[in-house]
């Protein structure tokens, strides 16, 4: 975690697939109405109806430099981990990571998270058909210094308990 000494560098979110960087918006406003500076990064679609986060990984490098907090929910949070095998980050902030798609919990997306050296805090919803709980528990060990806080009867979108979630964030980062 960031140093308590010094102030937090800004936290840059990417949008999921479905997204922008304008549904990023509540995120963002929640995070600074805590007094952390934050920032929706936008990401490029490359016509798939799912699109590859491997494509998007240059452009968020691009637009999220080495020290900053990086993040992003689903999709974008997922394109933020694997950035973060190429760059040195301050921390990532994983909102609903999307661990497998739904009913197919036999292919996961972790096979890059051992490599990832900062801490991690990942926030999942318990309904969420994106990462099904007990899968997600288990493959948060797979990261060096992961933390996993996770919502009851939430699904995949943290929007009905956004305080709760950025109060996390905050407290998370600010160690």
């Amino acid at each position: 975690m960031p140093s308590k000494a010094k102030a937090l560098p800004t936290i840059f979110l990417a949008h999921g697939a479905a997204g922008t960087a304008a549904s990023m918006r509540p995120y963002v406003k929640a995070l600074e109405s805590r007094g952390l500076h934050a920032a929706a990064v936008s990401l490029r679609r490359d016509g798939r109806p799912v699109p590859r986060a491997e494509r998007a990984v240059p452009d968020f490098l691009k637009a999220v430099p080495a020290g900053s907090i990086a993040g992003g929910h689903s999709y974008g949070g997922r394109v933020a981990s694997m950035a973060a095998t190429e760059t040195s980050y301050s921390a990532l902030v994983l909102l609903s990571y999307p661990l497998h798609r739904p009913g197919h919990p036999e292919s996961l997306r972790v096979e890059h998270w051992s490599a990832i050296t900062c801490p991690v805090l990942l926030l999942s919803g318990e309904s969420d058909p994106f990462a099904r709980l007990e899968l997600l528990k288990e493959s948060v060990r797979l990261l060096p210094r992961g933390r996993l806080v996770t919502f009851p009867k939430v699904g995949h979108g943290l929007l009905p308990v956004i305080d709760r979630a950025m109060d996390e964030v905050a407290s998370f980062l600010r160690g």
